[in-house]
């Protein structure tokens, strides 16, 4: 109760006593203390406390394979838990030998078209679409959505999971007219089964409004962003962590409408609450600093704007490592601030930076190095350094022509 409420940091002792009670009782090797550190871990992993998490999920797999045997269904579940860890800290090339070997043992045990085989494929998948990988993503998210149709039907809960990944997919890679109807499925299936005042209805809605903002339809999504808002107030009370989220989606777009009084309140709303729910160095937080860092650059309040953005960067250097691509994300705005403000010399380290990380973790030909590319050749450009600027250009122009070629189509 306390978890699906938000209320997180009340139900870490709570748990932690029964992990105390299972260990007195069960000994320390029982697979139900490996639920329970399950149980802890994943506490502390929607926290941000991906170090405490870490332990306890290893921990708990290798109970799990010495008592149940290496190929058991619920060391794959284990397995699928610490990849999604070291997915959420950017430790991509960890995660995914664990995936694939979670995704074995699904298919070994399970047959090869069960709902456990489509939730590791969609794990699987989400990996590849978070490094760029989009062609290899797609046959996985496709595949589960066909073991959903088959065995869930095709208004089950799986598929509408498995249409929201999919689309996500293909809203990452510009193909909007592809996303939209498969956004809208998932969402009639949602209502239908659910019913409209559902939260999971809160974040069908959010999806298809972000779609809607980045084709400029910012009258239907601030609708939609509205009606996702009211669904998970009344649902989940005014202080929990996906009120928080819906808060920080309509913010930024009064922030790209120009909405400015209208943003900062529900940043400053969903900060207040993540910190509460979450903690004061939760990634969450982070986003929210770094959303009002950005409200507060393009009002050109550059002094409040700073201390923000430098705040948001702790935070990630700390959760997640001071190489994860999120890092680099905050590291260009912050140059870009600098930039602004014709402080060059403390924009161009950080220009450097960002794209070393990004390219590192991402790989020379990711999305997001062509943005960092662009960003910093501007800067270049205005430090009369053409010949640099030019060349980075181009390399940003081939990344994103070599997207568009290789880019899967139905």
């Amino acid at each position: 109760m306390l978890h699906g409420s938000g209320k997180f940091s009340e139900a870490v002792p709570l748990v932690q006593r029964a992990l105390a009670i299972r260990e007195k009782t069960l000994g320390p090797e029982h697979p139900d203390v490996a639920a329970s550190l399950d149980n802890l871990a994943g506490l502390y992993r929607v926290q941000g406390k991906y170090r405490e998490a870490e332990p306890l999920y290893r921990r708990a797999l290798a109970i799990e394979e010495r008592t149940l045997g290496r190929e058991h269904p619920a060391v794959a579940t284990g397995l699928n838990n610490l990849a999604q860890l070291y997915r959420a800290q950017g430790r991509y090339a960890e995660a995914e030998p664990l995936y694939r070997r979670a995704l074995a043992i699904g298919e070994k045990t399970s047959g090869p078209e069960d709902p456990v085989v489509a939730a590791s494929l969609d794990n699987l998948a989400g990996l590849y679409r978070a490094q760029g990988r989009y062609a290899e993503a797609e046959p996985l998210y496709r595949r589960a959505l066909a073991i959903g149709e088959k065995t869930r039907g095709p208004e089950g809960a799986d598929v509408a999971a498995s249409l929201n990944n999919l689309a996500g997919l293909y809203h990452t890679q510009a193909k909007y007219a592809e996303a939209e109807p498969l956004y809208r499925r998932a969402l009639a299936i949602g209502e239908k089964t659910l019913g409209p005042e559902h939260p999971n209805i809160a974040a069908n809605l959010n999806n298809l409004a972000l779609l809607y903002v980045v084709q400029g339809r910012s009258a239907e999504a601030e609708l939609l962003q509205r009606r996702a808002l009211a669904i998970q107030e009344k649902a989940l009370g005014l202080e929990h962590p996906d009120v928080a989220t819906s808060l920080h989606n309509l913010a930024e777009l009064n922030r790209v409408q120009g909405k400015y009084a209208e943003a900062e309140p529900r940043y400053q709303r969903g900060l207040a609450s993540r910190e509460k729910a979450l903690g004061p160095e939760h990634p969450a937080v982070a986003g929210s600093l770094n959303g009002l860092a950005e409200l507060y650059r393009a009002q050109g309040n550059y002094p409040q704007a700073e201390p923000r953005y430098r705040r948001a960067l702790a935070i990630l250097e700390k959760a997640l490592g001071p190489e994860h691509p999120d890092v680099a994300t905050v590291l260009d705005s912050l140059a870009g601030l600098y930039e602004a403000q014709g402080k060059y010399l403390q924009a161009e380290p950080r220009y450097r930076r960002a794209l070393a990380i990004v390219e590192k973790a991402l790989g020379p030909e990711h999305p997001d190095v062509a943005i960092v590319l662009e960003n910093f050749a501007a800067f270049l450009r205005k430090t009369n350094r053409a010949a640099v600027a030019q060349e980075m250009e181009g390399r940003a122009t081939i990344i994103r022509a070599k997207r568009a070629e290789i880019a899967p189509t139905k």
